[in-house]
């Protein structure tokens, strides 16, 4: 049972959680369009982020499994261990995606026929979880932090395979766009 200083420790993460979710895919998508080069910084395009951050996608999802795992078995430490080291993961991807677009054009992807409707369906998907995604581990994590177990029981049935189908098809989308890489 949830008690009342635990409802109102929740509710004092409450702004900080609508401020994020509003902010992150903003400055994302802001970011995503700007070029440094554009404002006079001589930077050699990070090309070779894509498959790191790819990799930290693939490292999320596993962490992810096991994290999940570990709850079932009652690893409780270890279920926040690796809860907290996949947020830690999904905030270095969220960076190194943003400074490859701000260095670098957006490849085109090179698939004609079914396989580029899949590549889509799976991108605009990726992409659009990946938006909602944000309040719900927000609010998990918020829920797990505050002692509030069972409402972050009952929020992370959902939080959990949203976020496992964002880390998992942000690998699909690397790998079915990485031959188009110049």
């Amino acid at each position: 049972m949830t008690n009342i200083n635990n409802l109102e420790d929740e509710k004092k993460y409450n702004k900080w959680i609508v401020v994020l979710s509003i902010l992150i895919p903003i400055a994302v998508a802001v970011l995503f369009n700007v070029k440094l080069k554009d404002f006079g910084f001589n930077v050699e395009p990070l090309t070779f982020l894509p498959p790191i951050y790819a990799g930290i996608n693939a490292l999320t999802a596993v962490l992810l499994v096991l994290a999940f795992l570990a709850i079932k078995k009652k690893k409780i430490v270890l279920h926040k261990k690796l809860m907290s080291t996949a947020i830690g993961c999904s905030v270095i991807f969220l960076l190194m995606y943003v400074a490859y677009h701000m260095t670098s054009d957006s490849t085109k992807f090179g698939g004609e026929g079914v396989i580029r409707t899949v590549y889509f369906v799976i991108l605009i998907t990726h992409i659009a979880l990946s938006i909602v995604v944000i309040p719900f581990v927000l609010i998990t994590y918020v829920r797990a932090i505050t002692n509030n177990i069972e409402r972050h029981k009952k929020i992370a049935r959902i939080t959990f395979p949203l976020w496992l189908y964002v880390a998992v098809t942000g690998v699909i989308v690397y790998l079915m766009i990485s031959p188009y890489y110049i």
